[in-house]
């Protein structure tokens, strides 16, 4: 099957009512035949629904479906996007640990991996992920992960994916990419070797802002990884499951864990509703997807052109310095873009002025959105941090949406007024 019609029929086989839409299956347990049939489930000596937390039909639905539009072997839905970036980092690593994470991120994986993970005895250290060649000093035994985002959020950084994999794998250090900006019809980072693929689910794949959500993916390659004695919990014993051995049981030893071991002990579980919210979503995001490439490249040539505009930061836009690696890797430039004015009272007095755009923290709505970054989704990191991460105090971040381009541009020339 091509995308487009893996995001309408994969993974859904018709129960008995021979329903065209997946059913929201909205219970927390199921009846099992006997005492003997729940012995074996529970055992994991045999395939099906135990308890919503650790597995849903219609959210199995979601997650064979997004494995799929990744060309992973399986995935894992969880309730929110900072969940699956959690449950991909807690599933590699132990105290003692470091991870390494690009200096272009979303804020939020930036405090999680700078700050709350130090309560787990877990540190970061940074990289720049156009130069690859930083990370052969500073991975270590102890270097568990190397995180990084296919477009950066909110810089629009792209990185040099390649690079990144081929030292990854000669260090045999697994790789995770945020593919929230990018969605599977702008990259697929398992094709280009990375290991494990996340989503803010929320995003482009909802479509319209009405469900929290994320999803982590595992390429069928990362088996050979986990094996080594760099991730010894996929290959001791699991004492919770009588002796288990993750890399012996499953193909899919990394999400087999994160659902069995992490879903059921840390919860972060996703309503089925949300999901069928996702299932829905899916089945337009190859149409969703190019109306919002192609409004933000051509939002992105107007700012280019303004006076009042100091820098644009768009992938796409030929002269941006992510411009080479965007079209090596990508196939268009999403829906986000970002530009600078000279200053917090210009930025302010910018959103201010806008009609269309909503002033809203969140991103990749099917209409369009405006947020101020230094002030809200990376307000907590400090000047040095911010600078870093590409986000001055003049910084301004539009999600476009898939209104009319003309109004689109009137209201913008009406913010610069």
């Amino acid at each position: 099957m091509k995308d487009a019609t893996i995001a309408l029929h994969y993974g859904y086989e018709k129960d008995a009512q021979k329903t065209m839409n997946v059913p929201i299956y909205m219970t927390t347990a199921y009846e099992y035949q006997d005492t003997d049939h729940a012995a074996r489930l529970f055992a994991l000596e045999e395939e099906g629904n135990i308890y919503t937390r650790i597995g849903n039909p219609t959210t199995r639905v979601f997650e064979r479906r997004i494995s799929a539009l990744e060309r992973g072997i399986d995935a894992l839905a969880v309730a929110s996007g900072m969940g699956a970036i959690f449950y991909s980092i807690s599933n590699l690593v132990r105290a003692g640990d470091n991870i390494i994470i690009s200096q272009k991120l979303y804020g939020g994986s930036i405090t999680l991996s700078t700050q709350t993970l130090k309560q787990f005895g877990v540190s970061a250290k940074y990289f720049d992920p156009q130069k690859p060649e930083e990370l052969i000093e500073l991975i270590d035994e102890k270097t568990k992960l190397i995180l990084f985002e296919s477009i950066a959020n909110p810089a629009l950084t792209v990185p040099d994916f390649e690079g990144i994999v081929k030292i990854a794998n000669e260090k045999g250090v697994v790789t995770i990419c945020d593919n929230t900006m990018a969605t599977p019809y702008g990259v697929k980072p398992i094709e280009l070797g990375v290991d494990v693929v996340v989503h803010s689910a929320s995003k482009y794949i909802v479509g319209n802002g009405s469900a929290i959500a994320g999803c982590l993916v595992e390429a069928k390659h990362l088996k050979e990884k986990l094996k080594s004695k760099r991730y010894p919990q996929f290959n001791e014993p699991d004492e919770s499951y009588h002796g288990l051995v993750y890399t012996q049981k499953f193909e899919n030893p990394f999400i087999a864990r994160a659902r069995l071991a992490l879903l059921r002990d840390y919860g972060a579980v996703i309503s089925p509703f949300n999901s069928w919210l996702l299932i829905n979503g899916l089945e337009t995001l190859h149409l969703r997807i190019k109306a919002h490439s192609q409004n933000a490249l051509e939002i992105a040539k107007f700012l280019q052109k303004h006076p009042k505009v100091k820098k644009v930061n768009y992938p796409f836009l030929e002269g941006d310095e992510n411009y080479e690696f965007a079209k090596k890797y990508l196939k268009f430039g999403g829906g986000i873009l970002s530009f600078e004015l000279d200053s917090y009272e210009e930025a302010k007095n910018f959103v201010k002025k806008l009609k269309i755009f909503s002033l809203v923290t969140n991103i990749a709505d099917s209409k369009s959105l405006v947020t101020h970054p230094a002030s809200t989704t990376h307000q907590q990191l400090s000047q040095e941090e911010l600078k870093a991460a590409g986000v001055p105090e003049g910084l301004i971040r539009l999600s476009v949406g898939i209104e009319d381009i003309e109004d689109l541009i009137t209201d913008i020339k009406k913010g610069l007024d």
